[in-house]
């Protein structure tokens, strides 16, 4: 990609992406130079950084497939960065071929390869918004076309919250959400935390700072916070790799070090 020459209007090959360097944690192909670059520094600062990407990866695919075995067909991936292998659609349609995926970002790079990705598959879309503002994105006509908010569906934001600062409109817009979800529905958030390891995390936080991408981080309580309406499905509030894992998910060490907590919620 470093070397496209037809780029659409928007996208900054020079300045690095949260979605196209988390894209290339995954080994993806949808990045450039400077992304890499981050990434390669990051990894440089956190060596275990590809297995904690990968553990994030497990529990968005296990969180999946507790909302389908509760009956849920669709989903909204808010923030949904750069859809590699592995993610919703792809978890989703093995157990139910009838799943519905709407993925939301706002940035242009992620959405224009997101739909690349995607083809022609009618039950999924991919558009550019952003998740602060839900009014912009509930009324966009593909989503409105292919999501029934009458009924029950899985609202996503993975490693995507520590990019957004504690504030009026994100209160305003999580309160939304969980006001237009049906009964049945369910929030599935995962986000970046302190560890024992306090300086490993404030070396990754300069250095997304330095980048443009500045990361917020939260403790438990201030976490909770962003479930605020919503019922904490068993275990609670716990690290990633502690949310229900299945066989091929286990977590060598202390948890703490994968420096991701994560919680379901689902809409009584």
């Amino acid at each position: 990609m470093a070397g496209d020459t037809h780029l659409p209007t928007g996208i900054d090959p020079n300045q690095p992406s949260a979605a196209r360097i988390y894209d290339a944690f995954l080994g993806g192909t949808h990045n450039f130079a400077a992304d890499r670059a981050v990434a390669e520094r990051a990894v440089q600062l956190v060596p275990d950084l590809p297995r904690i990407m990968k553990a994030n990866r497990g529990f968005l695919q296990r969180a999946v497939r507790y909302a389908l075995s509760r009956g849920v067909r669709q989903f909204l991936d808010l923030g949904s960065g750069i859809p590699t292998e592995g993610n919703v659609h792809e978890v989703a349609r093995e157990l139910h071929p009838d799943a519905r995926v709407a993925y939301v970002d706002r940035e242009p790079t992620a959405v224009l390869h997101a739909r690349e990705i995607i083809g022609l598959d009618p039950g999924t879309i991919a558009i550019q918004g952003d998740l602060q503002q839900p009014a912009d994105i509930m009324s966009d006509p593909q989503l409105r076309q292919l999501i029934d908010f009458a009924e029950p569906v899985c609202v996503l934001m993975l490693a995507v919250l520590h990019f957004v600062p504690d504030s009026p409109a994100l209160t305003a817009a999580l309160r939304h959400y969980h006001e237009v979800a049906a009964p049945g529905s369910i929030l599935v958030i995962s986000h970046a935390t302190a560890s024992a390891n306090a300086e490993e995390l404030d070396r990754i936080t300069d250095l997304y700072n330095r980048t443009g991408t500045p990361l917020v981080i939260r403790d438990r309580d201030r976490f909770g916070g962003l479930l605020e309406g919503w019922d904490l499905v068993e275990p609670g509030i716990v690290y990633g790799p502690e949310w229900r894992p299945e066989p091929g998910d286990e977590w060598d060490g202390d948890p703490s070090s994968s420096i991701t907590i994560a919680a379901v919620g689902v809409h009584r």
